[in-house]
């Protein structure tokens, strides 16, 4: 089935699946003929396949099996360069973690279903609100570890440094966010949401945003601090749905659909613009040989389209405007803002925090990028990593300027 939330996920899915897919084209490059490459080649095709049944799932059983498949076939892509110690590690990691998380979504159905079908159009049916708030609890566990929230998020600044770019990016631009579809799919599901429901995604969401961005600060390795900010954002996306369940539990119609208007357009905003940062790491990486940071320099003079692609990402991601992330984000506050000055005290304060955390937030992602673009890219070379390198294969190039487009 394809409804509106479905179709806006699914969208983002295939549509940035078909940009992956023409920047592995030239990141494969001279692997091409290799069994290894036409093994990644068929896993992420299964991948995209899973992620795009995941949303337009309308059963229990085909979202678990869809579910499963994107945890099976991600894994194989994380475990690509699976002679390294360190890959394998973080692989096994992610395997253990994901499944950890996936054992919560079948009791989480069954509640569901316990007075009707597994058909999503009966699945809620005749909860009592206890029931509600343990389908609520199970949802946010399960669906948040694949979504990289805190405190669920461990494997993911493992997987994303081990996994080949093309594949760090597929992962971080789409896969965690059907870890939010399935959070927002439930919440549709569950009538009437309780107040503290939005009082746990906002304290969640704040977390995440905080510890994401100080931990990417303080990185040294290129996707490794990708990494970190992706759990930052997912903070700020988590922190629009919290926003949203206090407006619908304080019958606050304005704040609860900036809220989760908020939500939704940054999870295509983050899908963009980490999409085309790891893209712009990715080549980096695939040039110098290297990701560590203060290895880099001067790469901006060799590698043009690299560098401005990625400066356009970065801007994006620290919420500059007039750039997208801008966007997303001044509706937070916008929703954060309304309801601290019309609600009561109870939905007030925590949304009021929420708009100071968020600026907070804004201001150390600035700082990330500023140190991380002006290290990479400005100056001079730091040794002979910079000295020979030049700008990716034509269909890395072009995928990496749509994307700042």
């Amino acid at each position: 089935g394809l409804d509106a939330l479905s179709a806006f996920f699914l969208l983002a899915v295939l549509l940035l699946a078909t940009l992956s897919a023409v920047y592995v084209v030239g990141y494969l490059g001279g692997e091409k003929a290799s069994p290894r490459a036409a093994g990644s080649w068929a896993f992420f095709n299964l991948l995209v396949l899973s992620m795009a049944l995941v949303v337009v799932a309308r059963h229990a059983f085909l979202f678990l099996l869809a579910w499963e498949t994107m945890a099976l076939a991600s894994f194989f892509l994380v475990v690509y360069h699976h002679e390294q110690a360190e890959v394998r590690k973080a692989s096994w990691i992610y395997l253990v973690a994901t499944h950890l998380g996936a054992l919560c979504l079948p009791p989480m159905f069954f509640l569901l279903a316990s007075r009707s079908s597994l058909d999503f159009d009966a699945l809620g049916l005749g909860l009592s609100p206890q029931a509600a708030s343990v389908c609520f609890v199970l949802a946010l566990v399960g669906f948040g570890t694949k979504a990289g929230l805190m405190p669920f998020h461990v494997w993911l600044p493992e997987a994303h440094p081990a996994a080949a770019s093309h594949v760090s990016a597929l992962m971080s631009g789409v896969m965690i966010k059907t870890g939010v579809y399935g959070l927002l799919r439930v919440l549709t599901l569950l009538d009437e949401p309780q107040l503290w429901w939005g009082w746990l995604l906002l304290a969640l969401g704040a977390v995440s945003t905080f510890l994401g961005v100080l931990l990417a600060l303080a990185q040294h390795d290129l996707k490794r601090m990708l990494a970190y900010c992706s759990i930052e954002n997912v903070g700020i996306i988590v922190l629009g749905l919290g926003a949203g369940v206090v407006g619908l539990a304080s019958q606050a119609p304005a704040v609860a659909a900036l809220g989760f208007a908020a939500a939704l357009l940054h999870v295509l905003n983050h899908a963009v613009f980490k999409r085309l940062l790891f893209m712009g790491a990715g080549s980096v990486i695939k040039a110098t040989g290297t990701g560590e940071i203060d290895a880099l320099g001067g790469v901006l003079r060799r590698m043009p389209v690299t560098g401005g692609t990625f400066l356009v990402g970065s801007i994006a991601i620290s919420g500059l405007p007039p750039l997208n992330g801008f966007v997303s984000e001044l509706l937070l506050y916008w929703s954060g803002i309304l309801g601290a000055s019309r609600l009561d005290a109870r939905a007030a304060m925590p949304l009021g925090v929420m708009v100071a955390l968020v600026g907070t937030a804004g201001a150390l992602a600035l700082a990330t990028f500023t140190k991380s673009f002006g290290v990479v890219f400005l100056g001079l070379p730091r040794g002979e990593h910079g000295r020979l390198v030049a700008d990716p294969a034509f269909s890395m190039r072009a995928a990496m300027l749509v994307l700042a487009a």
